[in-house]
């Protein structure tokens, strides 16, 4: 009865993927899966689409039985952004075990293949979220950064205290320059002493150096008169 069953859903497989299943032997087969890569992802828009390739093999007593079935990529080829067969395989074939478990006594390939494609899909649409995710986490921080820069200091009783405590200590420091630099300029000041008043030149000292007629002079200071004035005074 079991080998009847095998033989019937082989054909069945057959002509739902004609270009996608190859045979291994009488009993095993391989089945071409190809995914569909998140459409808000652009690294997975520019690399190939991945590929599955699950292996099917039918133990005697299939399908009372669970299939035999190992899952690995194409030969040569590229690695996926958001897939890595190595490393997913058996994440992959562990979320199988719910369908398997549910079908148990039906052909259930057809089933299995397609539970696979979606859980490898979701896999990759997961990651991709994470990494927007992360990105807006980013952008969000970022940007709150860029708003900090146009916002003041909230003011309370804290913050107000904290501003006039500063605000004394750098007027006390602003006075204390002022004074030290007043001091300065009066100490210089003094250092030069008082200037000196102008000499007044006496009416014949005037006569002598030729300022005469330019200035004049004192007529009560007989010492001050010129020597011509002098004698014209003693022949009168």
């Amino acid at each position: 009865m079991g080998r009847e069953e095998q033989i019937e859903e082989r054909e069945v497989l057959d002509s739902i993927f004609p270009d996608e299943i190859t045979d291994v032997s009488d009993t095993s087969y391989r089945i071409s899966i190809t995914l569909e890569a998140p459409d808000n992802d652009e690294q997975s828009a520019e690399a190939e689409p991945p590929v599955l390739i699950l292996q099917v093999s039918y133990p005697e007593d299939y399908p009372d039985v669970a299939p035999e079935l190992e899952l690995s990529a194409p030969p040569n080829a590229p690695k996926h952004p958001r897939l890595d067969i190595a490393e997913d395989r058996d994440r992959l074939l562990e979320a199988l075990q719910p369908t398997i478990e549910e079908n148990m006594g039906m052909a259930m390939v057809f089933t299995l293949v397609s539970a696979l494609k979606e859980s490898a899909e979701l896999l990759m649409a997961e990651r991709v979220n994470a990494v927007h995710a992360v990105q807006q986490a980013e952008a969000a921080k970022a940007e709150e950064e860029e708003n900090k820069k146009f916002q003041g200091t909230i003011v309370n009783r804290e913050t107000f205290l904290e501003w006039l405590d500063k605000f004394k200590k750098e007027m006390e420091e602003e006075e204390r320059k002022l004074r030290e630099e007043k001091e300065a300029e009066e100490k210089k000041a003094n250092k030069k002493g008082p200037a000196k008043e102008e000499k007044k030149l006496t009416g014949k000292q005037l006569w002598e150096r030729g300022l005469a007629g330019k200035a004049d002079f004192d007529e009560e200071d007989e010492d001050g008169m010129p020597a011509a004035v002098e004698k014209m005074k003693i022949a009168a």
